[in-house]
């Protein structure tokens, strides 16, 4: 928690949690220049305890700094409307002359949305987009805290109803001809927002999106060679991350937008299941020395063309040529859609600008997004081959990582586990110290202690950082999602992997886990709508019928319990969906049997889903003699005990709280886990 040193003399700052980050950075600002903050509400727990801090920090602060988004509207309950009300609340016993509320405003949120309070909406507000703050409202906020009284301006704001400011003749004296201008002006004025609405309207029906939006689909690779697949896919990423740079502009994530490789759809079929209005589309031939690139830009309402050009380069001016397609691209979007000047961004190249680093990190990234055991080891091979040619390539010392940790977690036991550990560990601390400032840096660290060694609250850390460096980046968001699963914030969870399917809204693992997120708080049928789109989105993925299985016991629907765990592939998955399947059937003999059966077959690799049946079994004794096992065994399932339907059926059990402090999990005295908010 951020000490502050003088309450009354502090600025509360009100938001989301989605907007965090532009929180953080207004926060940043204030404290450089000594300005005290209250923002680090996210250490507080739920109850009394946050109630009583949050009261009386609104009750004492000097100034209160809601953050408007569309994030807040979109929310229709969270702990912020709370404050919001408490704040409104305590403006209305301040004078007219002193100021109190200062609205901020990080995106384009309209000045009359109704689901902002509407003393907010009489008030000025400071538009900051993305939370960037600069130092003329930071010099305005030191005025204010130094006694300044506030300005008409600041004090109210007409409303859209509201005549302007200078007072019009009365209306007996207002000449005929003047009549006729203000009445000219309206007709105008209506015209212009009849137009605008008939615009919105059609696209609304065609289904455009009404956000500047884009998806990068993977351009074709021409060279003749099936091994130069991977060249054509690095260039689409890179574009990707190139374009997601771009303030206001949501860019799709890879795994969503690679899904449409070689489709036949059109392009208004993909935009609606990408939710973009354009796609960016074209390929990539690669001979000898000269690359030729082709790209157009899609209108997604009508399939019309936006932008196209064919480039032809030599593959030394590979980095050049991103950049030219990558501005163009902003260009021919910033004429339809955005607003100010766009930078390029030199993406994931190595600082020494070698080719071969970079075609090494490529056909790394190729081989890794597999996940393949064969094609992790390959990924390793390309990116310690990346590091060997550039050895300050911090993004390939950050993707050697994550694969060694993939690797680790999935596919060894033991002694390789542990080098491939730490060796992870080793490419990470060297990723960070060369680029402290890399995203990718902090989620291979963050995947590390995560995994590795269970530190929760470091991988919490480390994912946060990630975020606040990249706000839109749906890993982040997703991986974050899951440690604050881990520690028993699921609503969180919840917010945080819908905003990373909002960036790549195709990644079946991701409703698979807000499947699970929704079975633990009880909510059968969100849980079941998730998992269901994650099987439609992979049908043959492991674990997700268990999923189905498990919401279906929670039903008490024995037989839909039993014909989801018999769809599940064979295997491990398998013997345990059955297993608790049979739990709640009338055959007894058939429940011990699948019991016996996962104990003899999976007993070792699975002691966490023993520990599940045994729970359902409500055997207590058993139950916590096997996530004792669990632990001991380094079994990934125990990251799950706060949000695990079936072991969540002993959180009030003394045991359940003893365990959670064996394993570093917060738990109240009563044994039920806590969420911070």
């Amino acid at each position: 928690m951020y000490p502050l040193t003088e309450p009354s003399r502090a600025v509360f700052l009100s938001y989301a949690s989605q907007d965090g980050a532009a929180a953080q950075r207004i926060c940043a600002a204030l404290r450089a220049a000594g300005i005290e903050v209250w923002f680090d509400k996210s250490e507080l727990r739920g109850g009394d305890a946050w109630d009583t801090a949050i009261r009386k920090q609104i009750k004492t602060c000097a100034l209160f700094l809601p953050v408007i988004s569309r994030t807040a509207h979109d929310r229709v309950e969270g702990y912020f409307r709370l404050e919001w009300k408490l704040g409104v609340d305590r403006s209305h016993l301040i004078a007219a002359d002193q100021p109190f509320l200062v609205p901020v405003v990080i995106d384009d949120t309209r000045e009359d949305d109704e689901r902002v309070p509407e003393r907010f909406r009489e008030l000025q507000w400071t538009r900051l987009p993305g939370g960037e703050t600069p130092p003329d409202f930071v010099e305005r906020i030191q005025r204010l805290l130094a006694g300044g009284t506030a300005s008409a301006q600041e004090r109210y704001r007409p409303s859209s109803a509201t005549v302007p400011s200078r007072a019009p003749a009365p209306r007996r004296l207002m000449r005929r001809g003047t009549r006729l201008w203000y009445w000219a002006a309206a007709a105008a004025i209506l015209l212009i927002l009849g137009y605008v609405e008939f615009q919105r309207f059609n696209e609304a029906k065609l289904g455009a999106p009404s956000a500047p939006s884009i998806a990068v689909l993977p351009l074709a690779n021409e060279s003749g060679e099936a091994s130069q697949q991977y060249f054509s896919d690095g260039i689409s990423e890179d574009l990707i991350t190139a374009l997601a740079q771009i303030s206001g502009l949501k860019v799709i994530g890879r795994s969503s937008a690679f899904k449409f490789r070689d489709s036949k759809e059109d392009s208004h079929s993909i935009g609606e299941k990408l939710g973009v209005a354009h796609l960016l589309e074209g390929s990539v031939r690669k001979s000898g020395e000269m690359i030729r690139v082709t790209a157009a830009l899609i209108s997604t309402a009508d399939g019309s063309t936006q932008w196209s050009e064919r480039y032809d380069r030599p593959y030394k001016d590979l980095f050049a040529l991103q950049d030219e397609i990558t501005r163009a691209v902003a260009q021919a979007l910033k004429t339809k859609l955005l607003p100010g000047e766009y930078a390029a961004e030199q993406g994931e190249r190595p600082p020494s600008g070698n080719l071969e680093a970079y075609n090494a990190l490529m056909e790394g990234r190729f081989y890794a997004f597999r996940q393949a055991e064969a094609d992790l080891r390959k990924s390793i091979e390309f990116f310690e081959q990346a590091t060997e040619i550039d050895p300050g390539y911090a993004l390939a010392w950050s993707h050697l990582s994550r694969a060694l940790t993939d690797l680790s977690s999935a596919y060894l036991d033991g002694v390789p586990a542990q080098e491939a550990y730490a060796k992870a560990r080793e490419a990470a601390d060297r990723a960070l110290a060369l680029s402290p400032e890399l995203t990718d840096g902090y989620l291979a660290q963050g995947a590390l202690r995560l995994r590795a060694t269970f530190d929760w609250h470091g991988a919490e850390a480390d994912y946060r950082r990630a975020l606040a460096l990249s706000p839109n980046d749906g890993q982040a968001k997703f991986q974050l999602g899951i440690v604050r699963a881990t520690l028993g914030d699921l609503n969180q969870a919840i917010e945080l992997t819908r905003g990373a399917i909002s960036a790549d809204p195709l990644i079946a693992i991701w409703y698979n886990f807000l499947a699970v997120y929704f079975s633990a708080l009880n909510r059968p049928d969100e849980a079941e709508s998730a998992i269901r789109r994650a099987i439609e989105l992979k049908p043959g993925a492991e674990s997700y019928h268990y999923e189905l299985s498990v919401i279906e016991v929670q039903r008490g629907d024995a037989r839909a319990a039993l014909i989801a765990a018999q769809k599940e592939s064979p295997g491990i998955w398998q013997d345990v969906a059955l297993a608790i399947a049979r739990q709640i059937g009338t055959d007894r003999n058939a429940a011990d049997a699948a019991l016996k059966t996962l104990i003899e077959k999976d007993g070792s690799a699975a002691p966490f889903q023993v520990a599940e049946v045994y729970a359902l079994r409500n055997d207590a004794k058993a139950t916590f003699d096997w996530l004792d096992r669990a632990w001991n065994s380094h079994d990934p399932g125990v990251q799950t005990l706060l949000y695990d339907a079936l072991i969540l059926r002993f959180k009030s059990d003394p045991r359940f709280a003893v365990f959670c402090g064996k394993v570093g999990l917060p738990v109240s005295n009563e044994g039920l886990y806590l969420s911070s908010h």
